[in-house]
């Protein structure tokens, strides 16, 4: 009676068992079906997901510390639309290129500058981008004063008038601005997301608006009017900027004629003898003459770009 009992109890919780693991298995069956529901619902959202080779390298470039440095720069150069891997591709095969045509053209030793072609490519491509994004932000900045002078003199507090200004304004500015109140939301003090935005462009005029902004967040005083006068005085420098940019334009241009013209004597002179640099550069006279004519054309371009360097 004992045994009969012991393999009752034995049936019947081994027909639980199977129960509850039937039971695990339907269950999970719907959370993985409720699973791929979500996922092609927010792919139907977000439109098609990346999956060529492609994409999958850029990801892993990304990953890594020249990856992460490129994609930071590109933000920051409002150009986050292209892909790292794509900026470093074309820039490598331009320097192929460069190194191609001096090499082939004056001397094989010229093709190495083709790698220094590649990353002051890189460099320049950037720092343009900032330097660009920078300008545009800055010639917005009259306007960015007065959105926000109204907006606190609508009674908005100053965190209310930065998002307001970044639903108002186009880009860079509003992007910027949104940056801004982003950070806010999320808890970073007035101070801290304005550091942030000082890091991003540096420049006089940021640094104005920003000290403005939080003398009058911790001490008060007459925001709107310190607003309108701020965007009067921007008005009234872009116009300086835009005058003094004018005119040191021909001047600029030639500092890069300068490099210019440096190649094309070399060029020329090869033309005119072939092998003529080839051979200059394999004996030690030609290239002391060589070291001589780069440092003075060097010297040339960095004197006129000092002479025409403008920190207004």
């Amino acid at each position: 009676m004992g045994i009969a009992v012991i393999v009752l109890l034995l049936l019947v919780l081994s027909v639980l068992l199977a129960g509850f693991l039937l039971a695990g298995i339907v269950d999970l069956s719907a959370v993985r079906l409720r699973r791929r529901a979500l996922v092609r619902g927010l792919d139907v959202g977000a439109g098609p997901r990346p999956r060529s080779h492609v994409d999958r390298l850029d990801r892993a470039f990304r990953r890594t510390r020249p990856g992460r440095w490129v994609e930071t720069q590109l933000v920051l150069a409002g150009e986050e639309r292209l892909r790292p891997l794509t900026v470093v591709t074309v820039a490598a095969l331009v320097g192929v290129v460069v190194g191609w045509v001096l090499a082939a053209g004056l001397a094989p030793v010229f093709g190495l500058l083709g790698v220094g072609a590649m990353v002051l490519a890189v460099r320049w491509y950037l720092a343009r981008g900032r330097e660009r994004r920078k300008e545009q932000f800055v010639a917005q900045m009259p306007e960015l004063a007065r959105v926000l002078s109204n907006a606190t003199s609508a009674g908005l507090s100053i965190a209310s008038a930065v998002a307001v200004a970044g639903s108002e304004l186009s880009a860079p500015a509003g992007v910027e601005m949104t940056r801004v109140a982003e950070r806010m939301r999320f808890g970073d003090s007035l101070e801290d997301a304005m550091a942030g935005l000082e890091e991003r462009l540096p420049s006089r005029e940021v640094t104005v608006l920003v000290s403005t902004l939080l003398v009058s967040a911790r001490s008060g005083g007459s925001l709107v009017t310190a607003l309108r006068d701020i965007a009067d005085t921007l008005d009234d420098r872009k116009e300086v900027r835009r005058e003094i940019r004018t005119t040191l334009a021909q001047s600029t241009t030639t500092g890069y004629l300068v490099i210019l013209v440096g190649f094309g004597l070399l060029f020329l002179l090869n033309a005119l003898q072939p092998g003529t640099v080839d051979a200059m550069t394999r004996h030690w006279v030609g290239q002391l003459a060589l070291a001589v004519s780069a440092s003075l054309f060097a010297g040339g371009f960095l004197t006129i770009r000092r002479m025409t360097r403008f920190r207004g």
